[in-house]
């Protein structure tokens, strides 16, 4: 099966463009997020399951709720955000 051909007249603006690569940007932030909050649920179960480092257990937690916090705040600021800007 061959892909589709773009219709002749289907030509993306620069500012159509410009959107896209920003959307790619933000999900490559989006991908490195999701991997430090696996990490550090990871490390939290491992520190836990050992028992000695209950400060570190507690720093781990903390992390991984402000991972959880920064990545639903980008992806909805981002994608579902419109055309509204976001001031604080």
């Amino acid at each position: 099966m061959s892909r589709p051909e773009p219709m002749p007249d289907a030509v993306r603006t620069d500012k159509e463009i410009a959107l896209e690569r920003a959307k790619a940007e933000v999900s490559d932030v989006l991908l490195n997020i999701e991997h430090a909050l696996d990490r550090a649920k990871r490390a939290r179960k491992n520190v836990a399951k050992d028992g000695v480092d209950s400060n570190a257990e507690l720093a781990l937690a903390e992390a991984a709720a402000g991972l959880e916090r920064l990545r639903k705040r980008l992806f909805q600021d981002t994608y579902f955000a419109g055309d509204n800007l976001r001031l604080m």
